[in-house]
């Protein structure tokens, strides 16, 4: 078999443009959520979008089917049925407001990079799996990776007990609403094995303005960040008096202070040895049923994210935070109550697959960027598992969970560009 041309590919990814233009415009109207959208995960948008993906799939001939945690399953044949399939995924929900390429870009990627190929006449060697997947926003539930993690039989212990942030209902309760199966997933069945998986591939907007200061529409990713959290920590002091003096006092939003310039001061040393973390903050407040202007806070509460791309240096930060806590309970007088810990692992991105859809960039006339991402994805789920997996940036203006995020299409069809030549390439001779 002659593998396609660049060319070929270019025009093949861009007599789906009509569709995908539709396609976008409708999972915008199925969240529309001004200004932005919100496709609440096994909820009524998440469920629209869900939908209107699996008619285009139908529209291309692609098999249907789902898994015990609604994650939808969107399948092209391959000549041997029986090898490991390649998977590409992505999510269809979104933070509350935000934008709508995050997560759903991915999936019309390979709707569109699937159709290209049968627009060429390619029948790959193996299966390929558009997968549309569910939860992947830890927002809603506190939880990272619901939809990924239910098909590969990894969801954390308790997980389908914890509460939806707006609803207050359970986990198992909103799956089982949408057609999954909570008591399967609480008995480890799971769709993937990893031995059935060659690959994951995902595209995915930029999530910082990278590709545009560097004038690129795509970029190669070099990792996914692995993190631990705690979504509901507070520090306990002492409401008093607020002309009581300093050596008296334990004050919780000062503990607070002193701990967010900590954390920042940790990230400013590890930026100066260009050693890549993060650290949020995401909640940081004192109670508002008991603050004002003449008390001493006695509580604040916050949550806290740390991301690093290592595991050693992610070990590290969290030895790091304990000691941090540590001396301020100590100067303070204060207690710290971290509350339940959410961890999830580094994303290994596979060396081979990063370098192939560098090489076809490149015979597409792409100039790309090397690229980490400072966000978590499907992929690192998978990767844990052991799985092969590559992502595919596109360039966006104002960042993800923004009901402003900025991708052109022309930018999109580029990365469909270098994603169907990866799959006519290596699954088409």
């Amino acid at each position: 078999m002659v593998e396609a041309t660049g060319a070929e590919i270019k025009a093949a990814v861009a007599a789906q443009r009509d569709w995908v233009e539709t396609l976008f415009d409708r999972l915008r109207q199925d969240g529309l959520d001004e200004p932005g959208v919100s496709r609440d995960p096994y909820g009524a948008g998440e469920q629209r979008a869900h939908a209107s993906v699996a008619a285009i799939a139908r529209d291309l001939g692609l098999e249907i089917a789902g898994d015990a945690a609604a994650n939808l399953y969107m399948t092209m044949p391959g000549r041997d049925r029986t090898m490991p399939r390649v998977v590409i995924g992505s999510h269809l929900d979104s933070v509350p407001h935000g934008g709508n390429f995050d997560g759903a870009a991915g999936v019309v990627a390979g709707l569109a990079a699937i159709a290209a190929l049968q627009r060429l006449g390619i029948t790959p060697s193996c299966d390929i799996v558009v997968m549309g997947i569910r939860a992947e926003e830890s927002i809603w539930f506190q939880v990272s990776y619901i939809g990924s993690r239910g098909a590969l039989g990894t969801l954390p212990d308790g997980a389908l007990s914890v509460r939806r942030i707006d609803t207050g209902r359970t986990l198992a309760e909103h799956i089982a609403e949408c057609g999954g199966d909570p008591d399967a997933l609480a008995a480890g069945v799971r769709y993937f094995e990893p031995s059935d998986i060659r690959a994951y591939l995902e595209l995915h907007i930029e999530q910082a303005p990278s590709l545009v200061e560097a004038g690129k529409p795509v970029a190669i990713c070099t990792g996914i960040p692995g993190n631990f959290r705690y979504p509901n920590a507070r520090i306990e002091g002492a409401n008093d008096h607020v002309g009581l003096p300093r050596r008296f006092r334990r004050d919780a939003a000062m503990a607070g202070a002193e701990f967010a310039m900590a954390l920042d001061a940790l990230w400013a040393d590890h930026d100066s040895q260009g050693i890549p973390m993060a650290c949020t903050l995401g909640r940081f407040y004192t109670d508002p049923t008991q603050h004002g202007l003449t008390i001493v806070p006695g509580t604040f509460h916050f949550s806290l994210d740390m991301r690093a791309y290592d595991e050693a240096v992610l070990t590290a930060l969290d030895e790091k935070v304990d000691a941090i806590i540590a001396g301020i309970e100590q100067r303070r007088g204060v207690r710290f109550h971290r509350g339940p810990k959410a961890r999830a692992a580094v994303g290994v991105v596979d060396p081979g697959i990063a370098l192939h859809l560098k090489q076809y960039a490149a015979r597409l006339g792409l100039d790309t960027l090397d690229l980490g991402s400072p966000a978590s994805h499907d992929g690192a789920a998978f990767a844990e598992r052991g799985i092969p997996i590559g992502m595919i940036f596109v360039k966006n203006a104002n960042g993800s969970h923004n009901p402003f995020e900025a991708m052109t299409i022309s930018d999109f069809l580029d990365g469909t560009n270098v994603l169907a030549y990866w799959l006519s390439s290596d699954l088409g001779s």
